[in-house]
């Protein structure tokens, strides 16, 4: 199953190659290893392949092989697009594996943000083409999704029928997840036209539009298969640049989602600028000299799994919950409001 990673901060811009690169289980090595702690045990006595958790281990796939995308918010247009204000997404995708991408690895070395998201796909079922890899920008709000939509094709057409004519037209792929990219910018406007994509709204209506895509999408498939719908692991991520909206989310009644982890400390680990970097010492020492003690602003990170290795930086999402960030970096999180009439059985997993 895919894997993404999402980075906000209201002063503290990160480099992509010190949180997309080199940290220990960067996202970028997630395509083959994964860390998930608190959900299975890690040692040299276990591993992923061993784990008895066949269900969390299948919703955690070893290999995201299927594209890549990274989206990331600069300044540059205002500067020079008429109509713009502040700052807005730029997206790059391939198919390569990113380990091996020269063009992404010399672009994460050069590129600061204050905003980023990034994704690595494990198909579920649709064609493997840059289109259909994750994030989805709808212009200045970015989408991007873990899990999969179930029994997508019997609710697709009704689906469609909910987007407005602009966000239905702004897809240009096949996947599930790009059509709930649409459902939320769609729900996000009240189906407002291209141009309202532009706006910022306030983080009560993103969380309003990430809550009725869920339920939307749950009762479609009621509407459609009644007793016999499956669950979903629905694990979306939102943001326009300056508020961040994430959810674990999964309609079974014991099931776990996909894994997902927010830390607001590993920064002070990722960011090469800080004395707190596996190679900061000379950092340490110059600090020391010049009487100073220099810290790594306000930031959150949101992924897939910890990238770094240190368990007390990261917090597990509660199941079936959503993770906020406002403008000033300040992190709640709120439970997913929904009817459990909604909640699916799995038939081969009682």
């Amino acid at each position: 199953m895919c894997r993404w990673f999402a980075y906000i901060s209201p002063e503290e811009p990160c480099l992509l190659s010190d949180v997309l690169i080199n940290p220990a289980n960067a996202i970028s090595k997630q395509c083959s290893e994964h860390y998930l702690p608190k959900l299975l045990p890690h040692g040299t006595e276990h591993d992923l392949d061993d784990s008895s958790d066949d269900l969390m281990k299948m919703r955690n796939s070893l290999l995201n092989m299927d594209g890549l995308g990274v989206a990331w918010y600069t300044k540059a247009a205002e500067n020079y697009v008429k109509g713009v204000d502040g700052q807005r997404p730029a997206l790059y995708k391939t198919q390569s594996p990113p380990i091996s991408d020269f063009n992404f690895r010399n672009l994460c070395g050069n590129t600061e943000t204050q905003c980023l998201f990034a994704h690595i796909r494990a198909t579920s079922g649709s064609v493997v083409t840059q289109v259909n890899s994750h994030p989805f920008v709808f212009g200045r709000h970015v989408f991007m999704h873990n899990g999969a939509i179930s029994d997508f094709s019997r609710i697709r057409r009704d689906m469609t029928d909910l987007l407005s004519f602009d966000a239905y037209c702004n897809i240009l792929g096949s996947t599930d997840s790009e059509h709930a990219a649409a459902l939320y910018i769609t729900n996000l406007t009240n189906h407002g036209t291209k141009d309202t994509w532009e706006k910022a709204h306030p983080l009560s209506e993103m969380i309003s539009a990430m809550n009725k895509t869920l339920v939307q999408i749950m009762e479609l498939q009621q509407k459609h298969l009644g007793d016999k719908a499956t669950p979903n692991s629905l694990n979306f991520c939102a943001t326009d640049g300056h508020k961040m909206v994430a959810c674990r989310f999964r309609n079974h009644k014991t099931q776990q989602p996909p894994s997902l982890y927010w830390s607001e400390f590993a920064g002070r680990t990722l960011n090469q600028k800080f004395p707190s970097h596996p190679d900061g010492a000379d950092k340490v020492n110059e600090a020391a000299s010049k009487g100073t003690d220099e810290k790594i602003g306000k930031h959150t990170i949101i992924a897939s799994e910890p990238t770094t290795y240190d368990e007390a930086e990261w917090h597990l999402i509660n199941a079936n919950c959503m993770l906020t960030v406002d403008e000033q970096g300040t992190e709640k999180e709120v439970p997913v409001e929904f009817d459990s009439k909604l909640n699916a059985v799995d038939p081969s997993h009682p």
